[in-house]
């Protein structure tokens, strides 16, 4: 039996680089669990390689763009080569525009953050789903970070709300699609101090709980998270 959730599980974390992909990837290895990461940048993926170092797990860190269908294509790859199908996705790689009203926001400023937000969790979804239901995983969950932004609105980040009410539409039809045995559910983490906050709140996003913090309640909800919850949307 694993620390807090069962059996071991195989669990893909998109955006592992730094914030809540970083903490979750570290809380569920301290739980036994094996961790396959992605990340743009490899400065980061070194620095977690490091910090794993106390796992027996084999972990699997890759450097990839989930903006990028090729990327994440050929990541694909690289899990079926290393037979270690994922458990578990959580789709956590995301960005967010600098503060700005919409007519303010430059276009490729938009295009960046539909293109990781919205296109990057697609890709994940286009090529992982079809291993999960070729290696016939039976109790597989999805995991979409969505926003409270994607369940209301915000002003000067009316971008990054498009991309999550995006997220919380796709997982809830992902949901109806996917064959009995996958849940795909939709996670609000709540306000949580990461770069990208205090891009938003400056300063003020000291204020908030940190990363790791959160990291030890959001991993026990994941993992108790069953078929049975397919298409909820979860807070946490």
């Amino acid at each position: 039996m694993m620390n807090g959730g069962g059996r071991r599980r195989i669990v893909l974390i998109t955006g592992v680089g730094k914030g809540l992909g970083r903490a979750l990837a570290l809380e569920l290895a301290h739980r036994g669990h094996t961790i396959i990461g992605c990340s743009r940048s490899q400065d980061n993926l070194n620095s977690l390689q490091s910090q794993l170092s106390f796992s027996s797990s084999n972990h699997l860190l890759l450097n990839a763009d989930v903006s990028s269908n090729e990327n994440v294509q050929e990541m694909a790859r690289v899990v079926m080569d290393n037979r270690s199908v994922p458990d578990i996705i959580v789709n956590n790689a995301g960005t967010i525009n600098k503060n700005n009203k919409i007519w303010e926001v430059p276009p490729e400023d938009f295009d960046a953050v539909m293109d990781t937000n919205v296109k990057g969790t697609a890709n994940v979804l286009r090529h992982f789903i079809p291993l999960m239901i070729a290696a016939k995983k039976m109790e597989a969950v999805i995991v979409n970070m969505s926003s409270g932004w994607g369940r209301s609105g915000a002003a000067l980040v009316s971008p990054y709300c498009a991309s999550k009410w995006a997220i919380e539409g796709l997982s809830k039809s992902v949901a109806k699609e996917v064959p009995e045995g996958i849940a795909v559910v939709a996670l609000n983490p709540g306000v949580i101090n990461t770069d990208m906050l205090a891009s938003c709140f400056g300063p003020s996003a000291l204020l908030y709980q940190q990363p790791q913090a959160w990291a030890l309640k959001a991993a026990t909800m994941i993992l108790n998270l069953t078929p049975a919850d397919n298409g909820i949307r979860c807070i946490g």
